[in-house]
């Protein structure tokens, strides 16, 4: 099990908390002083109330609730959302309602769910050409649509 620093910046603010078991991510709570009606095709960014300090080597990405997305279509435009291992600062969700009604967010809402994961650092070495493979460069729907006789998917 990894332990994680965190800080409560609001009194008020309920620390991130897994719901089940074997859930991967940890519901994240708004921290609000009133209300943040989001408008559709508008964003908000609503405050958690915490700040964490991740082991180098970490990451957290916060990412929408599939609830709120089924039910209400609000979601986090920049999902999934990266805090890195040397931020310090207050966790804060963007969230965007691509619904037709104004959407409440209250304070203790769960808004999002943040999942934390081991990141390994990347050194890229620069070469004239790539090995081949099968995919080559198709990329953005090449293998075609499931059920079509001449997908490859």
């Amino acid at each position: 099990m990894l332990k994680v620093k965190i800080v409560r910046l609001n009194e008020k603010a309920l620390l991130p908390v897994y719901a089940t078991t074997h859930a991967a991510g940890m519901d994240v709570a708004a921290c609000l002083e009133e209300d943040v009606v989001v408008r559709p095709f508008e964003t908000a960014l609503i405050p958690a109330g915490f700040a964490i300090e991740l082991p180098e080597g970490y990451e957290a990405q916060l990412r929408p609730r599939s609830g709120l997305a089924l039910r209400h279509l609000i979601s986090l435009p920049n999902t999934p959302a990266t805090i890195d291992a040397d931020y310090r600062g207050e966790v804060k969700i963007i969230l965007i309602n691509y619904g037709q009604e104004p959407f409440v967010v209250h304070h203790g809402d769960r808004v999002a769910q943040m999942v934390v994961a081991k990141v390994e650092k990347v050194f890229f070495d620069e070469v004239s050409s790539l090995a081949s493979s099968s995919r080559a460069d198709g990329g953005f729907g090449h293998t075609g649509i499931a059920g079509n006789p001449e997908s490859k998917a």
